[in-house]
Parts: structure tokens; sequence; C-alpha cells
């Protein structure tokens, strides 16, 4: 009889090749900040990956679309599994092992919102079973701090790599923190996670004082406009004072 791992969760073998021939799998971690192109990526690498007769598993969780599927706004889509924090991947994986099907690696897009529990799980697949995974996350969230599953990430992908597309703030200087808009005006406090567009202010409506039941949108911003809390050009010139 084989015997159950320490944690209790019976090994169930892979289909595959994979699995008889281990070869080395790696956790990569693909992040930046919003808009730029994390989920159309990660629907790239899933497309590579089936070309070549890979069998995978799509994961996301708060999804733009409020759906369990990865979208990009660039119009591409694929049906996902949602997962919540209390998931284990790891057992999500063998169930499609019991089931027969191969897994030879996951995509998960917001990654961000993942526990520090969940990523070891993912590690583990990686070491354990061999399985490749692809993570894509937000760096930092609305604080400019950053987002516990990503922390993770950085500490224990075997490769970690910003997405190379560049996303611009307002100003035309590179954007690298995702500001949160309540009602037209930038906030600095609030739950962590609160799913909203990156769509801009297209309304009055949206440049309105904040309320509880104010719009909520995101914008991306270099540092110093981040800091100074500017989500746009003001109606002075260049190098006059703002009247108040």
């Amino acid at each position: 009889m084989t015997p159950s791992p320490p944690n209790g969760i019976p090994f169930v073998p892979a289909a595959g090749d994979r699995r008889r021939h281990p070869a080395p799998a790696h956790l990569v971690f693909f992040h930046g900040p919003m808009d730029c192109g994390k989920s159309t990526l990660a629907l790239q690498v899933d497309h590579n990956q089936r070309r070549q007769g890979r069998h995978g598993v799509l994961l996301t969780q708060g999804d733009r679309s409020g759906s369990p599927q990865i979208s990009s706004r660039v119009g591409l889509r694929r049906a996902a599994l949602e997962v919540d924090a209390g998931t284990d991947v790891r057992l999500l994986v063998r169930d499609h092992w019991a089931a027969g099907h191969r897994v030879d690696y996951l995509i998960v897009d917001e990654a961000q919102f993942l526990t520090g529990a969940q990523v070891e799980q993912l590690a583990e697949l990686v070491d354990e079973s061999h399985v490749d995974v692809y993570a894509f996350g937000l760096t930092t969230d609305f604080r400019a701090r950053l987002f516990p599953g990503t922390q993770r990430l950085f500490e224990l992908a075997d490769d970690v790599q910003r997405v190379q597309v560049q996303v611009l703030c307002w100003c035309g200087l590179p954007g690298l923190l995702n500001a949160r808009v309540v009602g037209g005006a930038m906030v600095r406090e609030g739950a962590t996670v609160v799913v909203a567009d990156t769509a801009p202010a297209s309304s009055p409506d949206d440049v309105a004082g904040p309320a509880d039941d104010a719009p909520v949108r995101y914008q991306v911003l270099c540092r110093r406009h981040y800091v100074r809390g500017e989500l746009g050009r003001a109606p002075t010139g260049p190098g006059q004072l703002a009247l108040r």
C-alpha cells in the first residue's frame, strides 16, 4: 500500500509523459500595473502551450467581466475556474488527475488575490508534481503596497518578470502605481479589494464628490502624480499657480 504524505492528501499520479519522465517545472510570475496586458499575455501563454499538445487549467478570481473567465481588454477571453481564499489548488489539480485529465501547466490570472498559503501550494505542485505554473498579477494595490499574494510570489517564484507593455500616466511618464478613484477623487484608505474597471471618467457623475454610492474606478499614475493625488492636467498652464 502506498503511504500517504504527511499532509494527508493522497498522491494521484498525473497522466502523460511529464510524470513518468520528470523534467524541471517552473513557477513564473508576470507582474505590472493595470492596463499593461497581463490577461492578454496569460491567454497567449495558454495558446502557445496548447499548440504544443500540452494540457492546462486556467484559474482566476475577480475577473473584470464578473464571470469565471480570463478576459482581456483587447477582446480575448477564455473560460476559467474561479477560485477563492478557501480553494486548495493542489486538490483542484488532483481532482483533474483523478478524473483522467492531464494537467501539464496552470495559468493563474489575478494572482495578486492569492493567499500566501495558495502560493505555497503552487510551488508544491511545481516541485513535487512537475506542473508548470504561470501566474499573472498586479504589483501593488491602491495604497502602493504589495498585495500579499504578490509578495509571496516575489519570494518563491523561480522567475519574476515585469510585463513589458508600457503603461503611461496622463503626463506621459511611465505609470507605475494604481490609484483608486471614488466619485472623481483619489482615495488612500479602504478595503484592499474593490473590483472595478480602469475606464477614464466619462460623465459628470464620475467627477462628483465622494459618496457611499459614488462610482469607483482605477487609474494608473506615475509616482509623482500618485503622491500628489493629481488625476489630470489642471486648467492652469505650465509654470502658472493654480488659483483656489
